[in-house]
This record gives structure tokens, sequence and C-alpha cells, in this order.
């Protein structure tokens, strides 16, 4: 459907509104725990006292949010592709604002889950489940590390080291100084991605999977889908990643570190493991229990700690409630390998540039077609540099779509015999 001048004028007002109602709304920032819970509850853990964190979370008060947001829905009309996407976002930041107001409670799960997903998501053209992916991915990784794989000689570049690194290779690509890379010493996460800043955990060591997969994850996805959204002329809400486009955007995330070939097993190992850990917390355990199921999977104490944290932030460390953000992780990428996949053999390969053109869930580039054709959403002015060389991630997805014919359950060895 094509949008007349008056209807965009309509929608960038409301548009503008959204951006307005939602702005300071940071779901992580108000869901995570302050880095002073970690050392207290690492003292006592390696004291041989360990004890449930004790977290309190913000009070909010969203009333006149949430009075606005349903005043946008009210006033988007969802016949038309840019009113459906107005009010499909405005309803997103509708439960996100739910779940800020809940927090702390047990009804942070349920909300969570409408923004998210959980580990028992069926995965698309699938019967299978996010949780059975996890475990796939982890048993891979088991046998690797058992020595099945090759050895790797370790590296250890310090947080500082990186940053200079990466500035040198985010000036070359996007402009001196348009995506600063700063090191926080309160960072729990790792590295922490906004639009023009990424963030090292100061005492943090990074491997070079880690350095790669901070160029295309963080870099080459999240702040570029962000400063592609700030660039467009009408729908300014593209800059801003509302909860509905997590999966999508993280999915996209992940791809593209195996796009460029900076993914490791280990690392499908951690976002597997941590599938697993809220689907346990989901069952009614612990954090203490959640901890030491990420120090029997071979994770440092610290390490421990980040990973049980992300599935308790939000929500009390008592059990039988999570916050389920990371179950994104391995469906978004599945969905998005599905997505990439399906353009390849239905030659639609422009919908994949799309999907850069802001922050988008894989159905907007397809509901917004008519809107990328008129210039109403404007072609993305970044794109990662995998996607440049369109003719490799083609023959790269060409020899998916056709090995997936191939049923590894029929195959024997002597089928592997190659030779005289």
């Amino acid at each position: 459907m094509m949008a007349t001048s008056t209807d965009i004028d309509r929608y960038a007002e409301l548009d503008r509104r959204l951006v307005a109602a939602t702005r300071g709304m940071h779901v992580l920032q108000y869901v995570s725990w302050p880095a002073a819970t970690e050392q207290c509850f690492l003292a006592a853990w390696r004291a041989g006292r360990p004890c449930l964190p004790q977290v309190s979370y913000p009070r909010c008060d969203l009333a006149a949010t949430r009075a606005e947001l349903d005043a946008i829905i009210a006033a988007a009309d969802s016949g038309h592709p840019i009113g459906d996407y107005l009010a499909r976002n405005a309803r997103s930041w509708r439960i996100a604002a739910d779940l800020l107001d809940a927090l702390g409670t047990p009804a942070v799960t349920a909300l969570s889950v409408q923004l998210y997903g959980q580990p028992h998501d069926r995965l698309p053209g699938s019967t299978l489940t996010s949780l059975d992916a996890a475990h796939h991915f982890i048993a891979v990784a088991d046998e690797v590390g058992n020595g099945a794989g090759a050895a790797e000689p370790p590296d250890e570049i310090p947080a500082s080291a990186l940053r200079e690194e990466l500035c040198a290779r985010l000036d070359a690509f996007f402009g001196a100084g348009v995506v600063q890379v700063e090191t926080d010493p309160d960072l729990i996460a790792k590295a922490a991605a906004g639009a023009t800043r990424i963030r090292l955990r100061a005492a943090a060591t990074f491997t070079s999977y880690d350095r790669d997969q901070l160029l295309n994850h963080e870099a080459f996805v999240h702040s570029l889908t962000a400063l592609n959204g700030r660039a467009q002329p009408c729908l300014k809400s593209l800059a801003r990643a509302s909860p509905r486009i997590t999966a999508t955007q993280e999915g996209l995330a992940v791809f593209a570190e195996l796009a460029s070939g900076s993914i490791d097993i280990m690392r499908m190992q951690r976002i597997s493991l941590r599938i697993l850990a809220i689907d346990m917390a989901m069952r009614g355990a612990d954090f203490i229990e959640v901890f030491r199921f990420f120090l029997q999977a071979g994770q440092s104490d610290a390490d421990s700690f980040a990973s049980a944290q992300r599935v308790f932030r939000g929500v009390a460390p008592a059990g039988g409630a999570a916050f389920t953000k990371d179950a994104v992780y391995l469906h978004g990428l599945l969905a998005v390998h599905t997505f990439f996949r399906w353009a390849l053999r239905h030659n639609r390969m422009a919908l994949c540039r799309n999907l850069f053109a802001g922050k988008l869930a894989l159905r907007d580039v397809f509901a917004l077609q008519a809107q990328f054709d008129d210039g109403t959403i404007a072609a993305p002015r970044h794109v990662p540099p995998w996607l440049q060389h369109a003719r490799g991630l083609a023959g790269t997805l060409a020899f998916s779509l056709f090995s997936n014919r191939l049923h590894l359950d029929q195959v024997k060895p002597e089928d592997l015999a190659l030779g005289m």
C-alpha cells in the first residue's frame, strides 16, 4: 500500500511521539544488577558461605508512558503497513512498561516471555525447539573440548589494547570518531554496544574470536543498524531497539558472526548453556543452583556469576522465575539463517540488505517493501563487510541449501571412503 504525503506526515508525527514516549526506557539498564552484587556473592562463595544475592530494583512510575502508548496504538491505522509497524512497536513497549513496573515480582517471567520467547518455543519450519538446539550445540562443544577438535593456542588481549584496535577498525569503516570504544570498570558483561559507543569491561581479557565477534556482532550489526536508523528521513524509531525486534536483532548479530567466520563452537556453547539455565530457573532452580550449573560446565566463578545473573535479571533469585531475553539468540540465529536461505532460493536477496536499514523485525522487511520501494524508508547507508561480498554469501547459502538435502542419519562410513 502506497502512502500519500498526508499519510507520511501523520505517521511521522506518531513516530516522533513514540520515540519521545519511550526515551529513557532502557529495559536492560533497569533489570541489571549493580557490580557490587558480584563482589559480595563471590566473596561469600569463596569463603564457603554461599548465599543468595540480595537485589533491589528501582520503582518505576510509567503511567503517563502507558497512556501515551495506548493513544499511539489507537491512532495508528493497523491496516496500513506503517501504521501496523508503529502499533506493533508501541504494543511491545507497552509490555516492556508493564515489565518495568513489575520488577522483582513473578510477573516479570510471563512478560519477558511475551517479549523474548522461551526455551520451548519451536524453531521456524521445524518441530524442534530452542532447547533442542541448545542441547545439540552443547554436545558438539563437549566433543570438541574433549579432544575431538584441533587445539588452538590461547590468546589474551587486554581491554586497553583491544580498545585501540577496535577504534582503528571502526574509524576506517564508519568515519573518524563516529563509533567510540571505551573501557568501563563497572560493566558486568564483557562488552556492550549502543549506536555510537562500545564499552569493554576494563578488567576483562579478550581472545581473537572475541575481537572479531565484537566487530561483527556489536559494531557491524547493533551500532550499524542504529546509525542507519538515525539517517532515516521519516521513521526515526528505526534507530530505537523496540523489544519486538530483539530476536531479529540478536539473531542477525550472531548470524553476522557465522557469515564472517568469527563464531566458534565455544561461543555457541555459552549461548546454549544460557538457554538451559533459563529453563532450569523457570522450573524452580534458584541462583546458586544455576551458578553451580555454569561452574560444572567449565566456566570460572566470575563468568558463572555473570551468566547466572543474566538469567535472574529483574526477578527474585529464589527460583521459579527468569528473565528470558537470552532465549532469543539461538531462536533468532536460526530464524535469520532460514530467512537468508529463503531469500536466496526465491531470488529476493534485496530483502536481506533492507534488514540493515534500521532496527527491524524479519516481518517488517516484507510488510514495508512498498515503503522501501518509494523511498519512505531509505536504503541502508552502511552494510557490513560480509554482506558487501554478496556472491561469497550466496555461495555459502547455496551450499547450505543443497547439503540440507543430504541426511546424515543415512550416511555410512563406507560412503565417505573417497579414492581408490
